[in-house]
């Protein structure tokens, strides 16, 4: 079995596009979407349809529940909470629909999925240092988790020792006594100097997980932003990855 895993699409449509068109090289058998599928850019009906369409199973993002006010919009910054009533004010019926109807935790007997964290997941808190990777790994009943949320793409490791490492790799071969959990990065507005969408792919059979990135049309995107009247910073930030 071969997931195709991708998170923090942001309503950014050339991006997903980008990423929808990377993995078909890839034969992957089942889509799984880690939330935040709107938010920040200016195709959330665009996006959402794509989503729908190819993802088998999407948990919520705090983005996306903040749409349909099933979360504090409080939370957020100003340019944040800015571009999530403007989302709202944009969504049509059938994504809100779809938007409602996500749950925060998805699980099968491969993998778990969770925007944020396991600990309090409908809170979306984020995954920064051991310490709350370690609450997490301590409530998975499988060796595999995979989040989004800080839009930087990186693995957390416990070993047979319960000693916790973390990892930025492309590449990782998978141990039997070891447990992870992999931020897959950001479709749409990556945070970690790098531009290019991130995506992940889980090779179930081979024990493989690999982070792989690809150009789209940033100025496009860019673009689409700044005429649809949201602030400025949000269409900077996609053009350095930060």
């Amino acid at each position: 079995m071969r997931y195709g895993i991708f998170s923090d699409v942001h309503a950014n449509l050339e991006a997903l596009k980008a990423v929808l068109c990377a993995y078909k090289k890839e034969n992957i058998d089942i889509y799984l979407c880690i939330g935040d599928v709107v938010g920040y850019g200016a195709d959330p009906n665009e996006c959402v349809e794509l989503v729908k369409k190819t993802a088998m199973i999407t948990v919520a993002g705090n983005h996306d529940w903040a749409s349909v006010d099933l979360f504090p919009v409080d939370y957020f910054n100003p340019q944040a909470k800015q571009a999530i009533l403007w989302t709202k004010d944009n969504l049509s019926e059938q994504s809100r629909y779809f938007l409602e109807s996500l749950k925060p935790v998805y699980k099968n007997k491969d993998l778990i999925l969770v925007h944020g964290t396991l600990e309090n997941p409908a809170e979306f808190d984020y995954m920064l240092d051991g310490y709350t990777a370690n609450v997490t790994f301590q409530l998975m009943d499988t060796h595999l988790c995979f989040v989004g949320h800080s839009h930087i793409a990186g693995i957390f490791i416990q070993d047979q020792a319960k000693r916790i490492y973390y990892q930025e790799v492309n590449h990782l071969k998978l141990e039997d006594k070891s447990k992870y959990i992999i931020n897959v990065g950001s479709v749409g507005q990556p945070r970690d100097g790098n531009p290019s969408s991130a995506y992940c792919i889980y090779d179930t059979d081979k024990k493989e997980i690999f982070i792989k990135r690809v150009d789209y049309d940033i100025q496009t995107a860019y673009t689409k932003i700044l005429t649809a009247g949201l602030p400025k910073s949000l269409a900077e930030r996609i053009l350095v990855g930060g």
